[in-house]
């Protein structure tokens, strides 16, 4: 028996970690090599634009003259939507929701109201609109607000019942206030409650009408300071609507019904109509229903005036969806939305509320959705949305972002997604069209992809700061429907809700091969084509890949010794030479004591897959259940076009699968990578054969020839420090943590430490922290790819760094970063000509770049390893450490990207503090660090994704994304790159009076609202009631904020219009005072001629 010497070890080891050290240090002649010329000034952090349905949502309002649209939410944010591509996020600093938008129409500008008591003005005359004015009410509570068209006094009621006045224009108060005791006088013995409505009299502006919430509404004359008319009805009010003529409103009220008013009718209401209640025979009142929250009342020249209201169902309808009621004369129109009306408005064709209205369509705002409906076709269709709002459709579970795609693809993703599209949408143009896109200068293809809980994938594409969905994929179509069978559920599931959800994606964009790893332990592989096949049987491979816990070889002592052996099904017999594949109890059944064997998590379709052009089914892989322990959720995932492998890993260990023989290719425990180079020293029970037996093809109507799994005993324990301990005895494990794959990357490298030429290569990182190597020996392309077996070689460990492997990538003895190798698309289902071509294809391996021979003995790779605490640069193959960074001590990152810039390559990460960091390569150097965003959910963890060019990602809220970018460039360009919301348009004339009216009355009449609310007349407002809070740019954002050509000569064209508005008013002005001189001149001659030869007294 071979002496065991414990000196000879501990010297090694003091070696290797002198060579390691040392040649971590060694970086300075590296990098002289290498020059990195990318800077700290190429790199700047900035949001770009927020796509999706706006969160929470609360108000809502619309410009019709510049025809835009504006939402408010619940947490303080704005977004603004002009036509599609044009949309604007801007957030108010203190958070607190928005209760009411008003736009000053066709003025770039826009009032906010929130619930903390303030009351914005928003400059929308620039690209990233600013707030100009504020201002914070401190003894009142703000419930109502009203901008009437074309002035400058905005009316705000309150809780108390008063109503104030501000000058939008200076965001000052007026003396004149509106006390509640005043407006009810004696009508009623109790407080009113707070205002829910206020609005002038189309035909005369100088007539308030205010609702309160108890049920009176009270007609005000702002001219004399007294209520005119008072309107009393024992419901609850929710909302008022005046006829253009304004001799009638109506109210919608608490019970569901809506009453009429004539304005000088007093006491009851001229009508009162329950639009959802039973009408009794007897003549009795209707039985009371739901609320109605609000109720429009829009007119037409030709037809019928259209009433349109929410809520107001019976209670008996219990169960049914939220409605929108359009009554149109005798026609009564229900329709029932996905979600609850938050708001809705009528979108008309005049801006002027005294004129017919001509409403055309409605907007209405859900919890989760907008819908438009189009008043003009029969039917009330809805719209089509051409605005990405369908993001949280399904939860997004996943997500990733690629820049600088092929060119071709969205084209070929556009043309199978748009056969998708759902029928029957409206065939007129969508209504809001206000604004103008930007001058984008980002030329290349975006493509961000969404994983669902539903299972499916969608596919946007992210060009130019727009998103529009491309293509939608439902990968549960592949799987049996699941039965409300409990017992079935509890048997084979092992998530309790979304079983089909999407767990990790992986896409080659230049060969449109897709992978998608489920929740319940499987993996989908698709091959894009363009055209429709029915796939008879969809093929199946099964994979047992289960971790045991074994018995150590451990010391006397006992350390690690109590641990249970685990019987296994079909385990190799420990004779290395064991051949042929083990064999296992039918899927369908389970073993006689009862425990759960072989059984997947999702039973595949057993009838024929219509598979529609696009993505199609290529292969399943499932991890079955072992001796009654359920399979573990996939953790890692990695494909290549170009060996047309697959690999997948978990917290038991990794399988490899050839998808072009449909075979498992490995099958190992984490543990039996590392073979007899285990640094902890951990040894399994039996031996294994490197490769494992394979798998073969399974067709779901037999039993599974599945995969045997390895044995894997208990990884060694990771400290909260991620601290290792490198001990030789297993005495240092404290306690059993299982060593899961993190991450892979394939590539064409040296898979052993002095390897002469590079081979295909698979690089697997766990959460150890380890980076281990596989040698994949692949068959000649063609005809013997398919037939001859892939042989994989596990070939021990490259590096070790601290925390779980993130990120691992390749660049060449020059620095230029090396992609995988790939297989460029064809059509895999064409025939003919188009087959012999896609053979031809095949037949050629794609070369990927390769280091040049002539530096044999010098290093010809550099590979670069990414882990949740630090980075390094490894040279190959000597594996010497190179570079070495710690990115963080007290935090760790949670996503890592080697990036592709303009001017070179980089290390992308954040942290779960907050913190952006790009570090350069390859010298590690930190070239950005910002405190960005603090992780306040796991949701910005699953789906923070960088990509080349300096673009990022994550889900900000479940339905939105923001995209930022750390680009210099892009920064600097991006205010040409964003759209302008506001454009110069000439406003609509006002309605002609007629000869009539104008001369016997009835007209519209107009209000001098200067003099009566300045501060001559109606003196200054109480000091404490109010404080002004200027913007940050003041009067001055109005005038400069906006930059870019288009938006000064926007400003310019803005100005000169107003000046010659203004000279065509001083011309028109000078001209009757000219001819009203004239006139009095000719009377006064005439005078003089007639009474020239008069004496005094004949007068």
């Amino acid at each position: 028996m071979k002496k065991f010497n414990i000196r000879k070890v501990l010297d090694g080891l003091k070696e290797q970690a002198s060579s390691s050290a040392s040649s971590c240090q060694s970086g300075a002649p590296e990098n002289n090599l290498m020059q990195e010329t990318l800077q700290s000034e190429n790199f700047q952090l900035c949001k770009t634009v927020r796509h999706g349905f706006p969160y929470q949502p609360s108000a809502m309002a619309h410009d019709p003259v510049q025809k835009i649209l504006a939402i408010g939410t619940q947490s303080g944010a704005l977004r603004l939507f002009g036509r599609p591509g044009v949309e604007c996020y801007c957030q108010h600093e203190s958070g607190a929701a928005v209760i009411s938008l008003q736009f000053l129409i066709n003025e770039g500008a826009l009032v906010s109201a929130l619930a903390d008591d303030s009351v914005h003005l928003w400059n929308l005359r620039q690209k990233r609109p600013a707030i100009l004015h504020s201002l914070k009410f401190n003894r009142e509570r703000i419930t109502f607000v009203h901008l009437p068209f074309q002035s400058k006094w905005l009316y705000i009621g309150t809780e108390k019942g008063n109503i104030h006045i501000v000058n939008v224009e200076s965001f000052t108060l007026s003396g004149y206030v509106i006390m509640w005791n005043k407006a009810i006088e004696l009508s009623s013995k109790a407080h009113p409650g707070p205002v829910v409505h206020i609005s002038d009299n189309p035909m005369d502006e100088g007539k308030l009408i205010i609702g309160y919430e108890s049920g009176i509404v009270v007609l005000w004359d702002l001219k004399s300071k007294k209520a005119d008319s008072r309107y009393t009805y024992d419901e609850a009010i929710h909302s008022v609507a005046w006829h253009h003529e304004g001799k009638q409103f109506i109210c919608s009220h608490s019970d569901g019904t809506l009453t009429i008013w004539n304005i000088k009718g007093q006491g009851k209401p001229f009508q009162t109509i329950t639009p959802h209640g039973k009408q009794p025979k007897d003549g009795k009142k209707p039985e009371p229903c739901k609320p109605i929250l609000k109720v429009e009342y829009k007119t037409t020249r030709l037809g019928d005036p259209f009433m349109i209201l929410s809520g107001g169902l019976s209670y008996d309808t219990v169960g049914r969806r939220p409605c929108l009621t359009v009554m149109h004369g005798k026609s009564t129109a229900v329709l029932e939305m996905d979600y609850p009306i938050v708001d809705f408005l009528t979108l008309c064709e005049t801006p002027y509320p005294n004129d017919f209205q001509e409403p055309y369509a409605v907007v209405v705002l859900l919890e989760k959705d907008l819908v438009v409906i189009d008043l003009a076709q029969n039917g009330y269709p809805i719209f089509e949305n051409p605005y990405p709002l369908t993001i949280h459709e399904s939860p997004v579970t996943c997500c990733e972002y690629f820049a600088d795609c092929p060119v071709d693809l969205i084209p070929a993703l556009y043309s199978v997604g748009s056969r998708q599209k759902r029928q029957g949408y409206s065939k007129r143009e969508w209504p809001i069209s206000g604004g103008n896109w930007g001058l984008g200068t980002q030329s290349y293809p975006e493509i961000i992809t969404t994983g669902h809980a539903d299972g499916t994938v969608k596919f946007w594409d992210a060009s130019a700061i727009m998103l529009q969905v491309l293509y939608k994929l439902k990968t549960a179509k592949v799987f049996e429907k699941s039965r409300n069978n409990k017992e079935d559920k509890q048997n084979t599931e092992i998530v309790d809700e979304d079983p089909f959800a999407i767990q990790i994606m992986a896409w080659c964009p230049e060969s449109r091969m897709l992978c998608v790893a489920g929740v319940s332990a499987n993996v989908i592989i698709y091959r894009f084509s363009k055209q429709e096949i029915t796939t008879e049987v969809v093929q199946l491979l099964e994979v047992r890949l289960q971790y045991e816990v074994n018995d150590m070889e451990s010391p006397p002592d006992g350390g690690g010794g109590g641990d249970r052996d685990l019987p296994t099904p079909g385990a190799a017999s420990p004779s290395p030479h064991t051949a042929g594949p083990p064999t296992h109890p039918s899927i369908s059944s389970n073993s006689s004591d009862g425990v759960r064997d072989n059984v997947p998590c999702l039973k595949v379709r057993s009838t024929p897959l219509k598979q529609s052009p696009g993505y199609q089914v290529e292969l399943v892989v499932q991890l079955v259940w072992v001796s009654g322990e359920p399979p573990q959720q996939i953790t890692s995932l990695a494909l290549n076009s170009s060996y047309g492998l697959i690999v997948f890993g978990n917290s038991n260990g990794l399988a490899v699968v050839d998808y072009l023989q449909k075979t498992v290719l490995l099958n190992l425990g984490t543990l039996e990578l590392y073979g007899s180079n285990d640094p902890y020293q951990r040894q399994p029970r039996s031996p294994r054969k490197t490769r494992q037996p394979s798998g073969g093809l399974c067709d779901i109507n037999e039993g599974s020839a599945s995969e045997d799994r390895c044995k894997s005993p208990t990884s060694d324990h990771r400290d909260n420090s991620f601290s290792r301990s490198r001990s030789s005895s297993v005495t240092s494990i404290d306690k059993e943590v299982r060593e899961a794959i993190t991450s892979f990357h394939f590539c064409e490298s040296f898979a052993r430490k002095g390897d002469s030429a590079i081979a295909p290569c698979l690089f697997v990182g766990t959460s150890l922290g380890t980076v281990l190597a596989v040698a994949l020996n692949l068959p000649p392309a063609g005809e013997q790819r398919l037939m001859q077996p892939v042989i994989v070689m596990p070939s021990g460990t490259v590096a070790c760094l601290k925390g779980s492997i993130l990120r691992m990538a390749f660049l060449d003895n020059t620095g230029t970063f090396l992609p995988p190798a790939f297989e460029s698309w064809y059509e895999p289902n064409a025939t003919g000509v188009d087959g012999e071509e896609r053979d031809k294809a095949r037949k050629r391996r794609p070369v990927s770049v390769s280091p040049s021979t002539s530096q044999e003995l010098q290093e010809s790779q550099y590979a670069v390893v990414v882990s949740e605490k630090q980075a390094k640069v490894i040279a190959l193959p000597s594996q010497n450490c190179i570079f070495k960074h710690s990115i963080t001590e007290n935090s760790f990152v949670l996503r890592a990207d080697v990036v592709q810039m303009n001017l070179g390559n980089c290390v992308a990460c954040f942290c779960a503090n907050g913190h952006i960091m790009i570090l350069s390569l390859p010298g590690l150097r930190p070239l950005l660090d910002v405190n960005y965003l603090p992780l306040t959910d796991m949701r910005i963890a699953r789906t923070f994704c960088f990509t080349n060019l300096g673009q990022a990602m994550y889900l900000t809220s479940p339905t939105e994304i923001q995209r930022i970018t750390y680009s210099q460039e892009t920064c600097e360009n991006l205010q040409e790159m964003l759209g302008e919301l506001f454009t110069p348009v000439e406003t609509p004339e006002a309605p002609n009076r007629g000869f009539f009216k104008g001369l016997f009355g009835g007209g519209a009449t107009s209000l001098d609202r200067e003099e009566l609310f300045g501060e001559t007349q109606a003196g200054k407002a109480s000091r404490g009631l109010a404080q002004h809070i200027p913007g940050p740019q003041g009067l001055e954002g109005m005038k400069g904020a906006a930059s870019g050509v288009v938006a000064d000569l926007a400003r310019a064209r803005i100005a000169l219009d107003e000046r010659g508005q203004k000279l065509g008013e001083l011309d028109e002005r000078t001209a009757a005072m000219l001819a009203s001189a004239d006139s009095f001149g000719k009377h006064a001659h005439d005078m003089m001629l007639k009474c020239k030869d008069k004496k005094w007294y004949q007068f």
